[in-house]
């Protein structure tokens, strides 16, 4: 699987086979980092993809006092990766960086306290009012 920037200069091959558990978040962040109503990133284990070209990171606190880094282009400003430091070994491809429409729905929709009144989501998706452990 391969995903990559706007402009395509930061790219990331996934392994065939790499299981990924796709979340769905509402929060204020995402909202304002992917610039729609939600951010949606497949986490994947970091052994099973690899990252090419130059990437940026932007560092920021959560509402839980970890952190959270965005990777993204800085020539396109495209955000292709994210890292939570409270799940070491893991790492989120933005699925919109995936570009394939048969790409799985998310397992579950996190931080529903901010989701947008008009999305509707399929009802048998789990729901969090804020991360998963609320």
């Amino acid at each position: 699987m391969h995903a990559s920037c706007q402009c395509g200069k930061l790219n990331a091959e996934i392994a065939d086979g790499a299981n990924a558990m796709t979340v769905l978040c509402h929060c204020r962040d995402c909202q304002k980092r992917s610039g729609s109503p939600f951010g949606i990133m497949a986490y994947f284990p970091e052994e099973s993809f690899s990252i090419a070209g130059e990437a940026r990171e932007f560092t920021r606190l959560t509402d839980q006092g970890n952190q959270f880094t965005n990777g993204f282009c800085p020539d396109c400003g495209s955000t292709l990766y994210g890292r939570a430091s409270k799940y070491p070994g893991i790492i989120g491809i933005t699925v919109g960086t995936i570009c394939d429409p048969a790409f799985p729905r998310p397992h579950r929709s996190v931080y529903e306290q901010s989701r947008h009144h008009w999305i509707a989501l399929p009802e048998d998706m789990p729901r969090h009012m804020r991360g998963r452990d609320s």
